[in-house]
């Protein structure tokens, strides 16, 4: 009977803590939604309708209508600009060499920037061996089992459950389409490399699988991955971020504040590699679509598209991770995946 009253005692204990956790939760909700910030609340309810399983958070605190308000007023403007190959001049860079990591600092995340000024050591590396397999491999193996230098992660894939081995979408490797089945996916955009070292951002929305083969064909794409402008919610993906220098328009933050990975190119050629953190990772909420646009255009970005983040969104660099997942069991390396972007090894 003692032990049954211990026993008790501890479930009640543990019992109350959690009820006051979730009220605490709760209350800490509430101020976000209610309380005197108005960019407090939107930062709260699009950073959660982001998210992959917490986009029923924001339904708890309010209505649909409300909801809707909030995402029309962070949103990206259309953007059907296309890239004039004539800006980038790939022969204009002297230092082939180059590389260098920076840090970025920002209000809500903090950043790395892999600066690669050869756009030729930039290729796809893909766990593609003939056939997709149900689990992927981790940012670091990707890097290491292409022999390259350094890597961030790349284009849609199966996410569930962490398995990571089934890409979305298309995958273009060295000029060999690896897989290429858009069917049921909106809002899709082609993020890679021609042959003559050009970032490539096409939308290619609405076109089948045989008209996508013949756009790659076409434009000579050697390595490329798909990411979507639209999901479940409309601010849910977002591509393009800077064409020709111009910079994509916006409301609000233009998104929710969430872990990001992207890709720039500068008129000579440089390559730029973006990964942010956030999700609570040294207690950042993460960067918008408004952080992205104006980082890619401070280091000189005349094209810039956003790609897969979220969990997925890593870094890894000479042997190490500089960013890794925000998940808890994955602090320390990556999720697994089926494709990233690489640097190779001079």
């Amino acid at each position: 009977m003692k032990a049954l009253k211990i026993i008790g005692k501890i479930f009640s204990f543990v019992g109350i803590f959690l009820l006051s956790l979730m009220v605490m939760i709760y209350g800490m909700g509430l101020i976000f939604c209610y309380g005197p910030s108005i960019h407090a609340r939107n930062l709260f309810v699009t950073t959660l309708l982001e998210t992959g399983q917490m986009k029923f958070v924001a339904h708890l605190f309010m209505g649909n209508e409300k909801i809707q308000e909030i995402v029309d007023s962070n949103s990206m403007a259309a953007f059907k600009e296309e890239i004039d190959n004539t800006l980038i001049n790939t022969e204009g860079n002297n230092d082939k060499d180059g590389i260098e990591l920076v840090e970025i600092a920002g209000s809500t995340y903090s950043a790395k920037m892999i600066i690669v000024n050869d756009p030729a050591r930039v290729k796809l590396a893909t766990i593609y061996d003939g056939s997709w397999k149900e689990y992927g491999v981790t940012l670091d193996k990707l890097v290491t089992n292409a022999n390259a230098f350094a890597g961030i992660n790349g284009g849609l894939y199966y996410s569930d459950s962490n398995k990571g081995g089934r890409p979305l979408g298309f995958v273009v490797k060295d000029g060999v389409i690896e897989h290429n089945n858009p069917s049921g996916l909106a809002g899709l955009h082609l993020v890679g490399f021609s042959e003559d070292n050009l970032l490539k951002v096409i939308d290619v929305s609405g076109k089948n699988a045989s008209a996508i083969e013949a756009l790659i064909k076409e434009e000579k794409i050697r390595d490329a991955v798909a990411f979507q402008e639209e999901a479940s919610d409309a601010n849910n993906h977002f591509v393009k971020l800077i064409i020709n220098g111009e910079k994509r328009e916006f409301v609000g933050s233009g998104s929710g504040a969430n872990p990001r990975t992207a890709i720039g190119q500068r008129a000579d050629g440089t390559v730029l590699l973006l990964v942010t953190d956030g999700r609570g990772a040294n207690g950042h909420l993460g960067a918008t679509a408004s952080d992205l646009i104006d980082i890619m255009s401070e280091y000189g970005a005349v094209n810039a598209a956003n790609i897969d983040g979220g969990s997925s969104s890593s870094m890894y660099y000479d042997d190490h991770y500089e960013m890794t997942s925000v998940t808890f069991y994955y602090a320390n390396s990556s999720w697994r995946l089926p494709t990233g972007f690489i640097v190779e090894k001079r």
